[in-house]
């Protein structure tokens, strides 16, 4: 017994050393790749691997087929009223923190950002390739803080390189966002009002998080919550691993102590 506790005392040590930025930004919000606050539509071939939930409104179309949820479905329940307030918590969250870097004015396509804050007074556009550097920090955070509208033009996209994470990228937009056909984005949208996908466009991995209104989503589109940082994972299977191990040689003393 005094084994087990031993072992559990290592889990929970380890644990805390995992990374906690996504989860202590989005709350309960973090499960979910689409959420929107008065519709979640979606026309043609959809996929979502996440939950998929709507408040306070009611209405969610498209998904029985053709769209595709590898995930739960929550409407208008409290499930959804949570993460909804999780939301809420995270965009103010996000909108406050101290700005690193002030980009008005101009298109993130072309740009080379290391991790930071970064702000825009009013509309953000993204043409082409934004790259994101996390200088060899799996943890490193990128947050945008954008005063009215994110927008991509068609076949834009983002690299990831040096450690960034897509689970670690947040577009924080006060009003609407919508990604251009065929563009590939990494990072999670926390909108005030609406979320639109256009036909092809992709968020490869991230969310779509609707505060007020709606979510629209179009042939093709493909969202994908952000999986956990390689590190995580392993370490978490160690854990397990050896848990596992210390309750199979409990089980060998206590057979060898009948014996």
């Amino acid at each position: 017994m005094k084994s087990k506790y031993v072992i559990l005392s290592v889990v929970v040590a380890l644990a805390g050393f995992l990374p906690q930025s996504k989860a202590d930004v989005l709350g309960s919000a973090d499960s979910f790749a689409v959420l929107g606050g008065s519709t979640v539509t979606s026309v043609g071939n959809t996929i979502i691997t996440g939950n998929l939930g709507v408040s306070p409104g009611t209405s969610i179309t498209g998904f029985y087929p053709p769209g595709i949820v590898n995930g739960t479905i929550y409407n208008n329940d409290p499930v959804a009223a949570t993460a909804q307030a999780d939301t809420l918590t995270a965009y103010n969250f996000l909108a406050g923190e101290p700005v690193t870097s002030d980009l008005t004015g101009q298109d993130l396509g072309g740009l080379a950002l290391l991790p930071g804050v970064y702000f825009f007074s009013s509309s953000a556009q993204l043409t082409g390739i934004l790259t994101l550097d996390g200088n060899g920090d799996s943890n490193a955070r990128f947050d945008f803080q954008i005063g009215s509208t994110l927008t991509t033009a068609s076949s834009s996209s983002i690299l990831l390189i040096n450690g960034a994470q897509a689970g670690n990228v947040f577009w924080q937009v006060g009003s609407s966002a919508t990604l251009g056909d065929s563009t590939s984005f990494y990072g999670s949208i926390l909108a005030d009002a609406s979320v639109t996908l256009d036909p092809e466009a992709s968020i490869l991995s991230g969310r779509a998080l609707a505060i007020t209104g709606a979510v629209s989503l179009s042939d093709n589109n493909i969202i994908t919550v952000p999986v956990p940082e390689p590190g995580s994972f392993w370490l978490l299977a160690f854990c397990a691993s050896v848990f596992g191990a210390g309750q199979r040689l409990a089980g060998w003393r206590r057979k060898a102590g009948r014996s």
